[in-house]
């Protein structure tokens, strides 16, 4: 998403620059206090997340609300280079910083269940996105510069399945490789609309359960493996000064070499393949990582509301109330077919409902509200697998996203 910055260097964008500074009380070129107000709008959803309405909403979409709010207020400034610095520094990192848990030994040995569930609901997810890509007209959905309607279309589908098989990261990834994130109100509007409706999800997915017509269609969901109730990932080691500077360093590091490698290899648009390839691997082969780097998850966490913030805060509201109609639409058909898939297959494999709605969260939602709802739920056997799936969710987005925007 460093494409934002680059993109916007001439003269045309220097005027609107000029035009939006004049705009906002804190001025795009006050770079601290840019990202200043970014960490406290975070701060602020973390807090409100912790009150009865704002655990329903979730933070992502509290957070990304007080952006649009505060942009569009003419607080902070809809452009500036502080957001740009977020996107090609932050983001990045992101990625290991997530997947120094993903431990894919521990992924087939305690969750081979759940892990059948989501790779269905990966499959749900994919044939949602190509129906409402076959339906709708999503080429006129965005107007970013150089880009063909056709190649819209194709970056929208991949885009779309990217975060709905991963998450915000698998997102951010892949508006960089298809070059959508240089519509900045698009991208503000789809990310505003993808948060809004998983919230939505997420309720309907915790309301399965009491459908006794629909329950009865499943096998009872017999507990096993390791009984453990948590709210989120938990490290063996708790997190430190010495743990989060070497998750920092040790991330930075992958996302050096993963550049170097691309630029070596002449894989353009390679960057973030190759990063989760050696996330991966680093995560696998040295699984004691997840003790060295404790609180790498949670940093990663935080660090991500800081990224939505940023994306949020380029919401034009008249421009996302243009696009918004087929947006609703599109994430409405493909969150359908999502969970028609979901279902179907899994009675018909003999998953239980705990196992299929839990993979389910992780794929749409991510790797923390997965384990919160299957220990609200009392599925105490789920949490642990709601966490590693949801990590393999963060590995595998970005390769089905980049792979259905190149086949479509």
């Amino acid at each position: 998403m460093g494409l934002l910055i680059r993109h916007r260097s001439n003269t045309t964008a220097g005027h609107r620059y000029q035009r939006v500074k004049n705009m906002s009380i804190i001025a795009p070129d006050n770079h601290f206090a840019v990202f200043t107000a970014l960490m406290v709008i975070s701060g602020a959803a973390f807090l409100l997340e912790r009150t009865r309405v704002g655990a329903a909403v979730t933070g992502t979409v509290i957070v990304i609300l007080l952006a649009i709010i505060a942009a569009n207020l003419h607080i902070i400034p809809h452009d500036a280079p502080a957001y740009g610095f977020v996107f090609s520094y932050i983001v990045p990192a992101l990625i290991p910083l997530f997947l120094f848990q993903a431990d894919l030994r521990r992924l087939v040995k305690e969750a081979s269940r759940t892990t059948a569930a989501f790779f269905i609901a990966t499959l749900g997810t994919i044939l949602g996105v190509c129906v409402a890509g076959l339906v709708l007209d999503l080429g006129s959905l965005a107007t970013a510069a150089g880009m063909t309607p056709e190649q819209r279309e194709a970056g929208i589908v991949g885009l779309f399945a990217s975060t709905y098989i991963g998450g915000s990261v698998n997102y951010a990834a892949l508006g960089e490789i298809t070059g959508l994130n240089r519509d900045a109100s698009f991208f503000s509007a789809a990310t505003a609309a993808d948060n809004l409706f998983s919230a939505v999800f997420l309720s309907t997915l915790a309301l399965i359960p009491g459908t006794h017509w629909l329950a009865k269609h499943f096998v009872k969901h017999e507990p096993t493996g390791p009984q453990i109730s948590v709210e989120a990932p938990k490290t063996e080691a708790r997190a430190s000064a010495a743990s989060l500077c070497l998750a920092i360093a040790a991330a930075t590091l992958l996302v050096t070499i993963s550049d170097a490698c691309a630029q070596w290899l002449g894989f353009s648009g390679g960057r973030y393949v190759i990063l989760t390839l050696l996330s991966l691997t680093f995560a696998t082969l040295v699984p004691q990582v997840q003790r060295w780097l404790a609180g790498a998850f949670e940093l990663g966490v935080a660090l991500s509301f800081a990224f939505f913030a940023a994306i949020a805060a380029g919401a034009n509201i008249p421009a996302m109330i243009g696009v918004a109609p087929m947006l609703i639409a599109l994430v409405l058909i493909l969150l359908t077919v999502h969970l028609v898939t979901l279902l179907s297959l899994g009675a018909l494999f003999k998953l239980t409902l705990p196992e299929l709605l839990t993979a389910s969260n992780a794929a749409v939602l991510g790797a923390t509200t997965a384990p919160a709802m299957a220990a609200a739920k009392g599925w105490h056997d789920q949490v642990t697998p709601g966490v590693l799936v949801g990590v393999l969710g963060y590995a595998l987005g970005t390769f089905i996203g980049t792979g259905l925007f190149q086949i479509w």
